[in-house]
């Protein structure tokens, strides 16, 4: 158990893969990215070190559920990392001499709300979704494709876990052909994803990233010399002088060291990413 009493350094695992999705967490096993961001701060905070600390906290899933064209997977994903950022914005109100920076490197999907010339959209729909598609992909794999029952239990997932009960024909028919001709999960879960973003008029224009301007947001001290339309390499320059860092000799440095690549072998065809 992982408190203010444990010594730093600290290094807590608690998957052997990628963390699951927020909709799919289990929270007996998993902690939430808010809970995994106070603690860090509580750790730190409690360390006494008269030099401060730099914590880097990563809502990486939002990017995979936009890979994945998923919507509703996305939108817990990022609500989950608003409480992360609401965690911070409250240590920053305790402690003012902090400064909260909250950005992303890119965006993921090309997502858009609204779609064929139809100017709402209904998030209502994404409310009824349970599971990912990347859990639901992974159940179907496991499954007979020619067996008889197999499209009854493909309608039951749909509307059990998806909420959709108007499921057609050609739908359910296209994510069987995926399953059957493809080894790639990501076609399968665009072929779920696609389900839901259809019914919430949410549209996606890749499955990769986009040239999409993102935000950039600061909060507490000197936040003011955060801000305008910048490219996300000055960002990383002002914050090293910010900082006082010479990233340039850190890097000498680092080149310097050798380390031995130990055999990685990927056997979960799971998570594949771009």
């Amino acid at each position: 158990m992982v408190s203010k009493s444990s010594q730093l350094p600290l290094l807590a695992l608690f998957a052997n893969d990628h963390m699951d999705y927020e909709i799919d967490r289990d929270t007996q096993g998993q902690p939430s990215l808010s809970e995994m961001t106070k603690t860090g701060l509580d750790l730190l905070n409690a360390a006494n070190n008269t030099q401060g600390f730099f914590l880097m906290v990563e809502g990486a899933r939002i990017d995979m559920a936009g890979h994945d064209n998923d919507p509703a997977t996305h939108l817990h994903d990022i609500i989950e990392y608003w409480r992360a950022v609401d965690v911070v914005r409250k240590f920053v109100d305790q402690h003012p001499d902090t400064l909260l920076i909250s950005t992303s490197d890119h965006e993921t999907g090309g997502i858009t709300l609204g779609t064929h010339n139809e100017y709402f959209w209904l998030p209502q729909v994404l409310h009824s979704v349970s599971r990912s598609a990347e859990s639901i992909c992974s159940e179907l794999r496991q499954s007979e494709y020619d067996n008889s029952d197999y499209d009854d239990n493909l309608l039951l997932i749909i509307e059990q876990d998806l909420g959709i009960s108007n499921a057609t024909d050609d739908e359910v028919d296209k994510i069987r052909q995926v399953l059957i001709n493809s080894k790639s999960s990501k076609k399968c879960k665009h072929a779920i994803g696609h389900l839901v973003s259809a019914r919430s008029h949410i549209g996606w224009s890749t499955g990769g990233h986009s040239a999409a301007d993102v935000g950039l947001f600061a909060y507490g001290q000197d936040s003011n010399l955060f801000k305008g339309s910048i490219e996300n390499y000055q960002l990383g320059k002002a914050l090293a002088s910010y900082l006082n860092v010479d990233t340039d000799a850190i890097t000498k440095t680092l080149d310097k060291i050798r380390t031995k690549q130990l055999e990685f072998v990927h056997r979960d065809n799971n998570h594949d990413h771009d």
